[in-house]
């Protein structure tokens, strides 16, 4: 079994996020981020999929660190804009703009759009690379919800604030981080990426 891993972004919210699920599970794991190798780089996405995405941020975190690495590609996907975002949720709106203003140009999208129309799910790919040559393995897992009318919660990042679980009765910025990670499309990839970790 592997006894360290990167965890290959630059993003220390989402670093958090999979750092705490994985501890959990693999205590022993040492868990290291892109922050703990100065001068790595933040490899252009630009893949057509989750899964290119994520296999191109995995593969850079190897070479540069010679570590196992992981890496993850999520984005939310909303009906009625068609899938849209999608795997373009971090650029939509200009990669520049915060989540905030991502967030109110998509609540005015919706805004006539009812509750039947809303539907939406956070979908997530990650990527474990081999600083040697054995394959990118590739695994995903998706989180059904909808649209919310309006923001609520100060948890997450993202677009937890206007991602509402029907199930829970809340966003995924309503739950604590244990609630999150129990639903979230991060904490299941995440956990089927733990069962092959197990297994090797």
């Amino acid at each position: 079994m592997l006894t360290r891993l990167v965890i290959a972004t630059h993003n220390r919210k989402k670093a958090g996020e999979m750092v705490h699920i994985l501890s959990e599970r693999f205590p022993a794991l040492e868990r290291l981020t892109l922050t703990d190798f100065p001068g790595s780089p933040e490899p252009e996405e630009t893949g057509d999929t989750y899964a290119e995405n994520a296999k191109i941020k995995a593969d850079s975190a190897a070479a540069f660190t010679g570590e196992w690495s992981l890496a993850d590609d999520a984005g939310l996907e909303i009906d009625a804009l068609g899938g849209a975002p999608g795997v373009k949720s971090k650029r939509f709106e200009g990669e520049e703009s915060s989540f905030d203003h991502k967030i109110s140009r998509v609540l005015e999208m919706l805004a006539d759009v009812p509750d039947a129309g809303r539907g939406a799910r956070f979908r997530c790919f990650v990527a474990l690379a081999s600083p040697g040559p054995v394959a990118t393995t590739i695994f995903d897992a998706a989180c059904e919800g909808m649209i919310a009318h309006s923001r609520s919660g100060a948890g997450g990042f993202g677009y937890d604030p206007i991602f509402y679980l029907p199930e829970l009765g809340c966003t995924m910025a309503d739950l604590t981080p244990e609630q999150k990670h129990a639903v979230s499309h991060r904490g299941k990839v995440l956990r089927r990426f733990g069962d092959y970790l197990a297994s090797i």
